[in-house]
C-alpha cells in the first residue's frame, strides 16, 4: 500500500532528533515537505539535504516547513545535521512504521544488505495533512526536482 496524492498521510510515531516522541499530526498547520532519505551520511542524501538546506527560504517564505526523514537513530541524524549544520527538523524512523505506512520501504538498498530504508521520496502536504504532491523513486542515486517541490509547496501556502 502506498499513500499517493489526495490522501491524508498516516499519523506515525517517530522519534526526533533531541530523541522526543514525535508524530506527525504535530507538524501540522501548514505546508510541509515531507524528505524521505535512506541514509545519514550518503553520497547522494547528503548532496540532498545540503541543497535543500541553502534553499530553505523558498520554503520559509511560504510558511512552509521540512522535515527529513530516515531509519536512522536519532543519535546519527543529529551528528549528520550538525555535521552539515542542516537547518531543518529531522525525524528517526528507526521502527520503520513511517516506510511501511507510506509503501516506501526499499528491499533493495545496497544490493539487498540494508533492506528496509525508505525509498528517496518527497511528499508535500497542505495544512490538513493531505498529499498534494508525491514523488517516489526506485533509484537511490537520483535526486527530487527542487524546482518542482518548491512549486508544490507554493500551491498549498
Amino acid at each position: 500500500m502506498s499513500i499517493d496524492v489526495g490522501q491524508r498521510v498516516p499519523d506515525v510515531a517517530l522519534v526526533s532528533s533531541e530523541r522526543k516522541p514525535a508524530k506527525l499530526s504535530e507538524y501540522l498547520g501548514k505546508p510541509t515537505v515531507l524528505l524521505f532519505f535512506p541514509g545519514a551520511f550518503t553520497g547522494v542524501c547528503t548532496k540532498e539535504a545540503c541543497a535543500v538546506r541553502d534553499s530553505m527560504a523558498r520554503f520559509t517564505g511560504l510558511q512552509g516547513q521540512v522535515l527529513g526523514i530516515s531509519v536512522d537513530s536519532p543519535f546519527a541524524q543529529k551528528a549528520f545535521a550538525d555535521a552539515n549544520r542542516l537547518n531543518f527538523t529531522f525525524l528517526s524512523d528507526f521502527n520503520r512504521h513511517a516506510v511501511k505506512a507510506f509503501g516506501i520501504e526499499d528491499p533493495n538498498f545496497a544490493g539487498g544488505t540494508l533492506p528496509g530504508v525508505a525509498k528517496r521520496s518527497v511528499f508535500v502536504l497542505d495544512r490538513t495533512g493531505t498529499v498534494r504532491y508525491r514523488w517516489v523513486s526506485d533509484n537511490p542515486g537520483v535526486e527530487p526536482n527542487y524546482d518542482e517541490v518548491a512549486e508544490a509547496v507554493k500551491k498549498v501556502s
